[in-house]
């Protein structure tokens, strides 16, 4: 039995900083992607994910989470935590929250139904809510 493949931190380090893409690190190290990822994740190499658990609140059924509303909702996420996504993703989003709420409608989630767009309820609108946050977010980036 060989020993198992084991990834020289330094190295990685130095690689990524060269840019070399997770498929290339693999190849070069002998081990899989998943093992790439998990050494740059222990070596504090890995870029930290978005928590997109405010602007998406519910938990989504698989076949829901890459709808227009579950992908508007993170897009919002993002810009509000100073990443937004590629500018026809952000315009798409802001377009689509602002007619929400221009409308005074708010999304609703049920995991067998999806999405539906409701009246605002009286505690405020969710996605009013979020896409405050977005431009708040844009505004100081």
């Amino acid at each position: 039995m060989g020993r198992k493949p084991s990834i020289d931190r330094k190295e990685l380090a130095r690689l990524v900083a060269e840019g070399m893409s997770v498929q290339e690190l693999a190849a070069h190290f002998g081990v899989s992607e998943s093992g790439v990822l998990q050494a740059k994740r222990a070596a504090g190499l890995a870029k930290p994910m978005l928590d997109h658990s405010g602007a998406v609140p519910w938990k989504l059924a698989r076949v829901h989470a890459q709808s227009g509303p579950a992908t508007n909702l993170r897009n919002l996420s993002a810009a509000a935590q100073g990443k937004p996504p590629a500018a026809e993703r952000l315009n798409t989003a802001l377009r689509w929250a602002q007619r929400l709420v221009d409308a005074g409608l708010d999304v609703r989630y049920d995991a067998v139904e999806g999405f539906s767009e409701v009246p605002t309820a009286s505690t405020g609108s969710h996605v009013a809510t979020v896409l405050a946050a977005a431009r708040k977010g844009l505004e100081s980036g």
